[in-house]
């Protein structure tokens, strides 16, 4: 027989079930890895899942060593767990997560069957579903992808599985003891067959397929109206997630410096018209105004009196007044873990969700409060803010200016101090001397509070408080240790409060970066921050005053547009990979059907353009082909033809003699056996057993030897000349029972 017509050698059944058994390892680890981004408390199993899917892995002997007694005690353990954690959480979500991750644990500690692989594959993609219903994150879908692909390897390898043992088979009982395979288990030897079995023809053209369809589901998946899933689902009502940044109704000191450790994204802008954009923006969250002992928080009377009853809806309308001309638009992407107040800049005209919210309104604030924190990123679109440095309120000058008459609630009037003789002693010394005994308008004693706080202390986000009696703020404020925002932005409260003014703390974000790649807002939690917020009675407003940064005035006259954008431009790596996340947000998590539209409308155009360049060319070709047919013809134009048609002759020549035989047998030339004749010798042993009408089992490990020297590595071999021998007198033996028996007639 031709070499280049040879059969190509084939994975032994044991090389299959050690791919299998690689391959559910590496499925468990893919499914196990949402835990990352599921906001779900699994750590220690995730970690407990890991050790026991590397180490079964690198040792497929360990499960043998497991002792008989966990395989008894395993399910109703594992019940019981689920029902204690049900029982003490009162989570249905995250208990079945963790269930599902044990009941991954066990399936790596005990040998698989087929149906273990199949529940393999289903307990993986359970966890993968849902992570993708609580995250839109782009690495999510990169995941998916990959856990597709490594579940249709597990299946096609189940299926020449059962093509070797000759069809699937019913199920045993369990397997306690280690198999033939895992004993033998080498996986360098295993890849180095891999690669010589592999058609890599067939791989590149299975991978072509599969790019084909995943472009096709993507053009489909833009081209579909999409829906709120998790509202679907209603998964978000069987989950909670803590706010990773601090941002709740308490803020103890120290808090939102914890924050700017973390340099994850918080948050993501588009805006309409890049001339709004300030140079400093101020993503305003919450507003705190009752302090006590180091914390600030939001009072019950200010909640009561500003923030309105529930409401469930897709929009709110604000309180800022309407403008001539186009609206500003402004598009938020509020990453999951933040908190359950939304970033804005100030009053708006409207605010929209993507699908109906439960939220409570404060207008005078300018704040916007969910019910509960969104287990997954929130998006919504704000028209027209208001970006001033000063807040209109005129609910509350009205209260401020009837404050000698009965009736008002302190703690809604921001005067609260500490109660300590000698921490109010401290505050009006230090007022006495910043304001030099004068009466000052409540911008410029701002001005000055600032001036001197910057003065008296350095920034840092490991401060030192002084220890001592009274209040922690006050201690600091005396002292010249260096501080973080809280601190400055506390301290200055308490001084505006000494002096009079009503104060009160503002935290959320300051600045932001301008992605230069997606063209976008990018704000991290890195850049949280504390201000404060002054009440000037004449302008009845609050008044922005940032002590670690500039002084209101300055504020007030700040530049925008592209000079903004400028100081803040973003061109790093980091920059790139964001970009990706925000046009995942964009293209897949958009508002309405118009960026699909877009996007379709962009890929119809790139088509048609391609189409007219290809057509173009080819006309091209047309006429230059004719142009030379046509041109006048001489001696040495024909030998040159005649030159080329020969050549071209001669290559098909070629390749029909040699090149098609080369192209064949190319895969296996680097790995060609020295051993093809004993190969060749037990596939005839193999056709001959296989002639036998006899069941597989009357021959007694034979064929499995014979399949070994066929298609497996000479390692794995018996010695060929007795396993001939055997598969000889198995052939004969099993010939003499199909015989029929001679008996004379009666």
């Amino acid at each position: 027989m031709n070499s280049s017509l040879r059969r190509r050698p084939q994975l032994t059944l044991d090389e299959l079930h050690q791919l299998r058994w690689l391959l559910g390892g590496v499925l468990s680890l893919i499914g196990v890895g949402t835990v990352f981004y599921m906001d779900i408390d699994a750590w220690v199993l995730l970690a407990l899942t890991f050790v026991a899917a590397v180490a079964t892995v690198a040792r497929p002997t360990l499960p043998g060593r497991v002792p008989p007694i966990v395989h008894t005690l395993a399910f109703p353990v594992i019940v019981a767990f689920f029902a204690i954690d049900l029982w003490l959480n009162t989570e249905v979500l995250p208990a079945m997560v963790r269930l599902d991750i044990l009941l991954l644990i066990y399936r790596n500690i005990s040998y698989r069957q087929r149906r273990d692989d199949l529940q393999i594959i289903v307990l993986g993609l359970f966890l993968i579903i849902v992570a993708g219903v609580l995250t839109v994150s782009l690495t999510f879908a990169a995941q998916i992808l990959v856990y597709t692909a490594g579940a249709l390897a597990l299946l096609l390898v189940l299926t020449l599985t059962d093509a070797a043992q000759g069809g699937p088979r019913p199920p045993p009982q369990p397997i306690r003891e280690p198999p033939a395979w895992a004993l033998h288990t080498n996986w360098a030897q295993l890849f180095r067959r891999l690669r010589d079995v592999t058609d890599w023809r067939i791989v590149g053209l299975g991978a072509a397929l599969f790019s084909g369809v995943v472009g096709v589901s993507a053009l489909l998946f833009l081209a579909i109206p999409r829906f709120q899933l998790e509202n679907s689902m209603f998964l978000d009502r069987f989950i909670t997630k803590k706010a990773r940044s601090g941002f709740s109704d308490v803020i103890r000191l120290g808090d939102v410096s914890e924050i700017q450790l973390d340099n994850a994204i918080a948050l993501s802008v588009d805006v309409s018209d890049q001339a709004q954009i300030p140079a400093t923006p101020y993503w305003r969250m919450l507003v705190l105004d009752d302090y006590s002992n180091g914390t600030f928080k939001l009072s019950g009377a200010l909640r009561g009196q500003e923030f309105g009853a529930e409401r469930t809806n897709s929009f709110q309308a604000g309180h800022a007044r309407p403008r001539l001309g186009e609206r500003v638009l402004w598009t938020f992407y509020l990453e999951s873990g933040v908190s359950r107040y939304l970033p804005l800049l100030g009053q708006f005209e409207m605010l929209r969700f993507r699908e109906s919210q439960n939220f409570r309104h404060a207008p005078q604030l300018a704040l916007m409060a969910l019910r509960e924190e969104p287990v997954s990123m929130t998006a919504y679109r704000v028209y027209g803010f208001e970006m001033e440095p000063s807040l209109a309120d005129p609910a509350f000058a009205e209260r401020w200016r009837q404050r000698e008459q009965p009736g008002p609630r302190r703690g809604a009037l921001q005067l609260r101090l500490p109660p300590g003789d000698s921490d109010l002693g401290i505050l009006r010394r230090t007022v006495e001397g910043i304001t030099a005994g004068a009466t000052l308008p409540a911008p410029e004693f701002a001005r000055r509070a600032g001036d001197w706080l910057r003065q008296q202390h350095n920034y840092t986000l490991s401060p030192n408080l002084p220890g001592g009696d009274g209040d922690p703020l006050v201690r600091w404020l005396a002292s010249r240790e260096a501080g973080h925002c809280e601190l400055f932005a506390g301290s200055l409260v308490l001084l505006a409060r000494a002096a009079g003014f009503p104060a009160r703390v503002v935290t959320g974000f300051r600045g932001g970066s301008w992605n230069a790649f997606s063209n976008n807002f990018t704000i991290r939690n890195s850049e949280a921050h504390a201000w404060t917020e002054i009440f000037d009675e004449a302008a009845g407003a609050w008044w922005r005053t940032d002590a670690l940064v500039a002084t209101a005035a300055v504020q007030g006259q700040e530049v925008r547009g592209e000079a903004a954008m400028a100081s803040r431009l973003d061109r790093s790596w980091t920059a790139r990979l964001d970009s990706l996340r925000v046009f995942w947000y964009r293209r897949i998590v958009s508002f309405d059907q118009r960026s699909q539209a877009e996007t379709l409308k962009a890929v119809k155009e790139a088509t048609q353009n391609t189409g007219k360049r290809l057509r173009a060319i080819l006309e091209q070709g047309v006429w230059d082909l004719k142009a030379w047919v046509t041109a006048p013809w001489d001696g040495r134009r024909a030998a040159r033809v005649l030159g080329f048609v020969a050549l071209l002759c001669a290559l098909v020549w070629f390749w029909r003699e040699h090149g098609r035989r080369w192209w064949r047998g190319w895969p296996r030339r680097r790995g060609r056996d020295r051993d093809e004749p004993v190969r060749r010798e037990a596939g005839r042993w193999l056709h001959r057993l296989g002639e036998c009408r006899r069941p597989e089992d009357e021959f007694g490990g034979v064929r499995e030897e014979l399949q070994r020297v066929r298609f497996g590595a000479r390692a794995t071999w018996q010695p060929p000349e007795k396993l001939f021998r055997r598969a000889r007198q198995a052939i004969r033996a099993a010939r003499r029972r199909e015989r029929p028996t001679d008996r004379k007639p009666t």
